[in-house]
């Protein structure tokens, strides 16, 4: 039931309303709380409600806008949140907010399963005392150095996930050996890390966005890595298979690539699922697909493969003996790509479906939901778009195996038709 509903009927219902108030799990927040009046009744319903759920909370989600003013209510709050049996509790604060790790009792410490924290400082110590159940901790927009998260992560023995997002006081990670069970790691937007060195043992899954210098303990249970920056797609065709080569997913994020990639005797062994996203509109033709054949020469394991780009292409003889799925984001009418996409559906005999979709940048489609329109596009790619399909019908077409389910996906006929009832919705210049 939602959160505004529940008050309702607690209105009018005592025995609802003795049942409510011992209800665990409240989201507290401008939406849920149906807040379209003034800034004294949001902070009486929230003061009221954590009042009436005082020691029986066990998930709170508290967000606390700006408008609301509510900076010297916060902590009163959180005293009444923050009680021994609270297992999850994610907070959304003021930048100038700074959370008490007092509020971090011992009682909360043994219960506190994940933990999630926005905006606001938060400064743990050495004496903090152990966190004996967090498994999950993310930090977004939080300011904390690097001395206080290993604080933070060598009390935190079970930690299996974590995630910073934005946070750009801290300019070296370290993540200490006594954290066995960590798996996860994803460190975005954080534009001031220079370098992570991971002594995790199990360290298995990573996303990381921008140019950092890693350093893994373990580099051998790599099975999943999401890597965004620049020339990433050379970086990782070139160095990783000797360094992680029991990758099996890997996600590569590239807004410019400056050189080709060589055709390497080096393997992805393992490699069953590639995507490959290359952002930068001016490729040039030296560049090509190169990589993309480089990868799909040393992957013969790959199963689903899905690039995301839009320039020249050069191909190569090799069966793919176990890829199951291609999808080609930006598909155009280019020659090149062309040619790739015939020598992939000639060299993959198991291919069991092909997408060509001529849109770029994988736009959010309506799917025939007639209540939803599309992303906008521009009119470049609704000029091309029609000859991408043009080309994919007369050349590709009649090569796919009758196994093969070919989906080629042109513009929404609704939204982005230019004299459609959504062409100034749908229709960027």
């Amino acid at each position: 039931m939602p959160m505004s509903d529940a008050a309702r009927v607690a209105c009018l219902s005592r025995a609802f309303l003795s049942s409510w108030r011992y209800h665990p799990n409240l989201t507290l927040d401008a939406k849920t709380l149906c807040m379209k009046a003034s800034r004294g009744k949001f902070r009486r319903k929230v003061d009221n409600i954590l009042t009436n759920h005082s020691g029986t909370v066990k998930i709170l989600k508290l967000n606390v806008e700006d408008e609301y003013n509510t900076f010297h209510y916060i902590d009163r709050w959180l005293q009444v949140a923050d009680t021994p049996g609270i297992e999850e509790l994610t907070l959304t604060l003021y930048k100038k907010y700074s959370f008490p790790c007092s509020l971090l009792s011992d009682g909360v410490r043994a219960s506190i399963r994940c933990f999630e924290l926005h905006s606001c400082a938060f400064h743990p110590m050495a004496d903090l005392g152990s966190l004996r159940r967090l498994t999950n901790l993310a930090l977004n927009s939080v300011h904390f150095t690097g001395d206080e998260l290993e604080c933070l992560l060598s009390n935190s023995v079970v930690l299996e996930q974590l995630s910073l997002h934005d946070c750009n006081k801290i300019r070296f990670l370290k993540i200490p050996s006594v954290l066995k069970q960590l798996s996860y790691l994803n460190v975005i937007a954080c534009w001031r890390l220079k370098e992570i060195v991971c002594e995790a043992p199990n360290m298995s899954d990573i996303t990381l966005y921008r140019s950092i210098r890693l350093s893994l303990g373990e580099p051998l249970k790599m099975k999943r890595l999401c890597l965004g920056r620049w020339n990433v797609v050379c970086y990782a065709r070139a160095e990783l298979p000797s360094i992680m080569p029991n990758l099996e997913i890997m996600t590569l994020s590239s807004g410019s690539e400056a050189v080709n990639v060589p055709m390497l005797p080096t393997k992805f062994l393992y490699l069953k699922h590639l995507t490959i996203q290359m952002t930068q509109e001016n490729l040039t033709p030296s560049n090509d697909y190169f990589s993309l054949v480089s990868f799909l020469d040393a992957s013969p394991s790959l199963e689903t493969l899905f690039p995301t780009f839009e320039a020249a292409a050069r191909a190569v003889e090799h069966n793919h003996d176990c890829l199951k799925s291609v999808e080609i984001i930006g598909f155009s009418s280019a020659k090149c790509l062309v040619e790739l996409t015939c020598c992939i559906v000639k060299t993959a005999a198991s291919l069991e479906r092909l997408t060509l979709d001529t849109l770029r940048g994988g736009y959010d489609r309506c799917s025939g939901e007639s209540n939803k329109i599309c992303c906008p596009v521009s009119e470049a790619v609704l000029k091309e778009a029609p000859r991408a399909v043009v080309a994919a019908q007369r050349f590709i077409e009649d090569k796919v195996a009758p196994t093969t389910k070919l989906n080629l996906l042109g513009p929404c006929a609704r939204c982005h038709s230019i004299d459609g009832p959504y062409a100034k919705l749908c229709v960027v210049p």
